[in-house]
């Protein structure tokens, strides 16, 4: 079974906003198996304009995170069928071989290497025009949605009483 996710459909799978949010669509999902995601890289973007001035290039930190985006969608929709929290866990063995500049559409290809209980590897492969632009191999942690809310319920129940 193959789906397409839309940008609404993203923005209620993923907490990411924007200027952090950097996946426009999903195009392609094979449940547990793989996820293709796209971002359209526009000179719109707020971190052109201090990377760099005169040469815009995307930073490779944001396509590590353009993947990971795409593999937390696949690994909270499909895998935890949204009852959990998507976190990233690790990047391994990260390389950048062309740069992403405005104008470029980045395809993000996701494979799942591994999924065990709560914790789960992808390759991610990044292209443009058909060309591999960087490569990956992340690590996703899925926690209970609601972790951190009873922490700050405490601190703010005793910051008050005190």
């Amino acid at each position: 079974m193959t789906e397409t996710i839309t940008i609404e459909e993203i923005r209620e799978i993923l907490p990411h906003r924007y200027p952090f949010l950097l996946v426009d669509r999903v195009l392609e999902v094979v449940p547990g198996k793989r996820c293709v995601g796209v971002k359209n890289v526009t000179i719109n973007e707020s971190f052109f304009q201090g990377h760099f001035p005169g040469q815009a290039i995307m930073p490779g930190v944001l396509i590590l995170e353009s993947m990971a985006q795409v593999g937390l969608v696949m690994m909270k929709y499909h895998l935890d069928e949204g009852r959990k929290l998507a976190m990233l866990g690790g990047v391994d063995n990260a390389r950048f071989k062309k740069p992403v500049v405005p104008g470029d559409q980045l395809i993000n290809e996701i494979n799942i290497i591994w999924f065990r209980r709560d914790i789960g590897k992808v390759s991610a492969v990044a292209k443009v025009d058909g060309e591999i632009v960087a490569e990956a191999e992340i690590t996703f942690v899925l926690v209970p949605q609601n972790e951190k809310e009873p922490h700050a319920k405490e601190a703010m129940a005793s910051s008050a009483s005190g």
